[in-house]
């Protein structure tokens, strides 16, 4: 697809369905809980009602990244502005509601605005949003899958290239895929481009824990429903009741570790396949990586960028970066 949809309105509005493959859900999930240890993929939280968790967990008291990074967009806007340059090609992958790049579009006044989801419907809505917010943007809506960026680039409009990765969610990357995400990021954008990207940060144990073990419980909740999502996908019977959300931070490795905890010996089944669990069996559900700002810069580098600036909250919480291709 490669125009409009007829119930459109906004002229400054475009989209491109890249038409991304879905991934062999049976085959994936399968894979993941026949491994040792168990695991899955995070990418299965994220259905209608595990998005609305999510959106409550980010106005949770003790959960300060999201409320952090937008309060350093808004207070930096002007000087993020002056590094990005006005008139880019301005790029979101994972774009969702496109909120945070609202906060930066009237201050860099980029010639062209690219959101990129792998969700077409939410991400036309989106994107119309925008269009019709700002009437004198270039919207370029790309549905596709972002982990592939030879999949779309050949559909971005003309123009240097700005690449928007806010949310900390190169922390859901383990360090070699945030390496090949960077090095990507490098042949995107070109000699001329650059990368803003929302970094979490290393800091004391008791306040990440905090913030992924929520006196509300809502990011348990947000745990155990991705078992009922798997339920969904594949036609399996786990009971999301019969497993306790754990989550702590790894000091050795700088992540937070999300679990959910077998209460009980039982048997699990899924496309003909028994998965057996013992009494205490955790399935691994979701890392975040927490940086220095060193430490992330010596990451970027061995990606090809370097760190030209870096916005922090008062705390020094949450960093904003922006990077250049270390050849230019």
């Amino acid at each position: 697809m490669n125009s409009k949809p007829p119930s459109l309105a906004p002229a400054n509005i475009s989209f491109f369905n890249a038409h991304p493959a879905p991934d062999d859900c049976h085959k994936v999930i399968l894979a993941g809980l026949q491994a040792e240890p168990k695991t899955l993929d995070p990418k299965w939280f994220y259905d209608a009602e595990g998005s609305a968790l999510f959106e409550q967990i980010t106005a949770l008291p003790e959960y300060y990244p999201t409320r952090t990074e937008v309060s350093i967009l808004k207070a930096q806007r002007d000087s993020i502005a002056a590094y990005c340059g006005q008139g880019s090609v301005f790029i979101e992958p994972g774009a969702g509601n496109c909120a945070k790049a609202r906060l930066l579009l009237d201050a860099i006044k980029p010639a062209a605005f690219v959101p990129l989801d792998i969700s077409a419907d939410f991400l036309f809505s989106a994107a119309q949003e925008v269009a019709a917010a700002y009437s004198w943007l270039s919207v370029s809506a790309l549905c596709a899958d972002f982990r592939d960026f030879l999949s779309f680039e050949q559909h971005l409009p003309a123009g240097r290239r700005v690449l928007f990765y806010p949310g900390s969610t190169i922390g859901n990357l383990d360090p070699q895929a945030a390496l090949n995400f960077l090095e990507q990021a490098v042949s995107l954008i070109g000699s001329d481009g650059g990368v803003l990207i929302g970094v979490d940060l290393h800091k004391a144990t008791d306040r990440l824990e905090a913030a992924y073990n929520d006196a509300a419980g809502v990011t348990a909740r947000f745990n155990r429903n991705i078992l009922r999502r798997v339920n969904d996908l594949v036609g399996s019977d786990f009971d999301p009741d019969a497993f306790q959300h754990h989550a702590f931070y790894n000091e050795t490795l700088r992540r937070i570790e999300m679990h959910l905890i077998s209460a009980h010996d039982q048997t699990v089944h899924i496309s003909g396949h028994d998965i057996d669990f013992s009494a205490g069996e955790h399935i691994h559900t979701e890392s975040s990586y927490k940086y220095t700002v060193d430490g992330f810069s010596d990451l970027a580098s061995s990606g090809g960028l370097r760190r030209v600036q870096t916005w922090m909250d008062d705390e020094c919480l949450f960093a904003l970066h922006y990077l250049e291709p270390m050849d230019r």
